[in-house]
């Protein structure tokens, strides 16, 4: 009977990171779209999950106001993320939430711990924003792109609407093409999805590709997916100013 006989082979791990500015000023349809697009993809990422069989996507979730929450202390799994509805209040402390993002992309005392047994595929990590950091965000991400995990990961933003800071959602992303623009309720929770969707795809593949080539291929097909998406815009097919519709 051979060594491997009877027992099965752990999966490596893929995290996918939700990071959600929660700031005052994204109070009433804007936090509640993010809330219903992210509680309604969980069970999509599941089942992403369960026919891998090289990869357990597992979730985790930041969000950052006046300070930065995990919704729980450590990486679930997909299908066993129960979403907390997440509520708008406060300043945008950016620089924290990469500071804590460095933090838990790390093998000790981080959310890559050796112990797994299985290993881990590079990160995906997305960002969602309606404005510009508060604190000081240029030393968090200083700190934050000096993470091995985090120059490897899968990096894509959204801007929801006008007022986002795209130039810094650019310089986390490395790209603007990795930064999504979306200008009313429908077009932040389709993206939301396709987004995640995508990346939980891509990110979860056991191929030869070189992460940096994952993250191409999550830009491409985001890109091409948001141009059938009304209220969504590109770096390559911007949108005329004044196109926000975030009615209350």
């Amino acid at each position: 009977m051979g060594l491997l006989d009877n027992e099965s082979i752990p999966r490596r791990k893929m995290i996918l990171f939700f990071v959600i500015d929660t700031s005052g000023s994204m109070i009433g349809k804007k936090i509640g779209s993010v809330n219903d697009a992210i509680e309604n993809v969980l069970p999509m990422i599941g089942e992403i999950s369960d026919e891998n069989p090289d990869a357990e996507i597992n979730v985790a979730a930041l969000e950052f106001s006046t300070g930065t929450r995990w919704l729980y202390d450590e990486p679930k799994e997909a299908k066993d993320f129960i979403w907390q509805k997440v509520e708008a209040d406060g300043l945008t402390s950016l620089g924290e939430a990469c500071e804590e993002l460095n933090k838990k992309l790390s093998r000790s005392g981080g959310f890559m711990p050796t112990s797994s047994g299985s290993g881990y595929f590079s990160p995906a990590i997305i960002l969602l924003s309606d404005g510009g950091p508060t604190d000081n965000f240029e030393g968090g991400l200083k700190t934050l792109q000096g993470n091995s995990w985090f120059k490897h990961a899968i990096k894509i933003a959204i801007a929801i609407g006008d007022d986002a800071d795209k130039e810094v959602l650019k310089q986390f992303t490395g790209s603007s093409e990795a930064v999504i623009t979306v200008h009313n309720i429908e077009a932040l929770k389709k993206m939301i999805r396709i987004i995640a969707v995508t990346s939980s795809q891509i990110g979860s593949q056991s191929s030869s590709a070189i992460d940096s080539t994952k993250q191409q291929q999550v830009i491409e097909k985001v890109n091409e997916a948001a141009a059938d998406v009304a209220g969504a815009e590109t770096a390559t097919s911007p949108s005329p100013a004044g196109t926000d519709s975030y009615d209350e």
